[in-house]
Parts: structure tokens; C-alpha cells; sequence
């Protein structure tokens, strides 16, 4: 993928969320945002606590339903509308086309942190063998000791959990890929270990967009800045 591709078109994208339990409340979150990314770009989403951050990234992957607007994702030669795209479609996509690094690590228990990481290149047709050696790989490289490779993640400290989620995000070097607090959990080796992944695989020509609220990360990374703000005086705009 050449470093000028765009990969990723949001136009007048709005979030709005229906409390149920406080009377059909309506709660808008993100209203007209607007942005494109392409290959090669690492884009920050910036803007305090409350103004969707979270939300947009969720969007983007599909767990969250956009009420108004257009997400626009590069599958191959083709664009794909994610706004009211069937689910199958949109497991597909994660599958293929969007990886996502979220804050929290969710596994099933009792499976083995070697085949939590190897797990997204197995689903992808990679043959057993070669996957869980990339995944050792990634692993070793993120300090997590081989002597819990074939233990549970759910038994790791926070710091592990997080490592092991990392690795898992990166090990299929999806052209898009969503970062949701990747160091919040790391120490300062391990922060550094994350953002030489993070210009691998931009210099790979993978589209990257992501929350670093540590500001040190976020400068090291970031080349673009997409500033968000309340939903109910919401505007957005781009910084180079």
C-alpha cells in the first residue's frame, strides 16, 4: 500500500446514545465529524475526557452504530460503507482490513497467552506453527518472560495483560489499526518498544489512528491530530 493511499473517510459522523434507564434520555456524544487518513498516517485523537475518543474508535470498528454520517474503509481495491453494513461484512473486516487495541484485554479463559496472539493469524489461514512463532516473537520483544507464554493472561499483572493485547493487535499487521490507550499499563522500556511497532508499521504503509494520553507517545507518533470537542458545540478540526 503506497504512503498516499487513503484508507479511511468519515464525513458528518454523529453518535448519539438513548439512556433508557433515565427516561429515553438522549446523550449526543460525537456530531459531524470529519476526517480522512491514509497509509502511512499515525492520527491522534486529541480533545478532553468526555468528547468521544473512545466512542470514535469503537465507531470505526463497528461495535458502536453510528446515528448519522459515513465511515468509509479501504478493503483491497475497494471501499466499503461500515454505517449500517451487515455483521458478517463487518467481521470480515476485522478479520482482513481493521485490528484494534483496546484498554482492556478480553480472552477466554484458559487459553494460553501464546495462542491468544497467535489467534488473529490462525483466523486469517496462517498454519499453527507459524503463527505462534510470530507470536513468541512479539512477545519476547515486549519483555513478556517465556515462563508465561503458556499461562492464562487472566492470571498477569496489568502491565502483562496489556503487553499480550498489544502483540495480539499488531501480530496481523492489519492495514488498519486502532489503538485505544496502547501504554496507559507501560513502563518506559515497553512505551518505547510500542512506538518503534508503531513507526514499523506505519513505514509498512498501515493506516494507524489511536488515543495516547501520555504526551511524550503521542509527539513520538503522531502525524496527524484530529481535535475533538463536546457534541453540543461540536467542531473538529486537522493539525499537521
Amino acid at each position: 500500500m503506497r504512503a498516499t493511499t487513503p484508507m479511511i473517510e468519515v464525513r458528518g459522523l454523529g453518535k448519539m446514545f438513548t439512556l433508557h434507564n433515565q427516561g429515553g434520555m438522549r446523550l449526543p456524544v460525537l456530531d459531524a465529524v470529519d476526517f480522512d487518513a491514509s497509509a502511512g498516517d499515525c492520527l491522534v485523537l486529541a480533545g478532553p475526557s468526555g468528547t468521544g475518543k473512545s466512542t470514535l474508535l469503537r465507531c470505526l470498528y463497528g461495535n458502536y452504530l453510528a446515528t448519522e454520517g459515513s465511515i468509509r474503509v479501504r478493503s483491497g481495491d475497494q471501499w466499503v460503507e461500515l454505517v449500517g453494513a451487515p455483521e458478517q461484512r463487518i467481521l470480515a473486516l476485522r478479520r482482513d482490513v481493521i485490528g484494534y487495541v483496546s484498554q482492556f484485554l478480553r480472552v477466554i479463559p484458559r487459553v494460553a497467552a501464546l495462542d491468544v496472539v497467535a489467534e488473529p493469524l490462525r483466523a486469517a489461514g496462517v498454519d499453527a506453527e507459524t503463527a505462534r512463532a510470530r507470536a513468541a516473537a512479539l512477545l519476547q520483544r515486549l519483555n513478556v518472560p517465556a515462563r508465561l507464554w503458556g499461562l492464562a493472561p487472566a492470571t498477569f499483572s496489568g502491565g502483562e495483560q496489556q503487553r499480550v493485547n498489544i502483540a495480539r493487535g499488531f501480530i496481523a499487521r492489519h492495514p488498519v489499526l486502532l489503538l485505544d490507550e496502547p501504554t496507559a499499563s507501560l513502563d518506559a522500556d515497553n512505551r518505547k518498544v510500542v512506538i518503534e511497532l508503531i513507526h514499523e508499521a506505519r513505514a509498512e504503509g498501515r493506516c494507524l489512528l489511536g488515543i495516547f494520553h501520555d504526551e511524550e507517545v503521542r509527539d513520538a507518533v503522531a502525524t496527524k491530530i484530529l481535535t475533538l470537542r463536546p457534541a453540543l458545540a461540536a467542531t473538529a478540526d486537522m493539525e499537521a
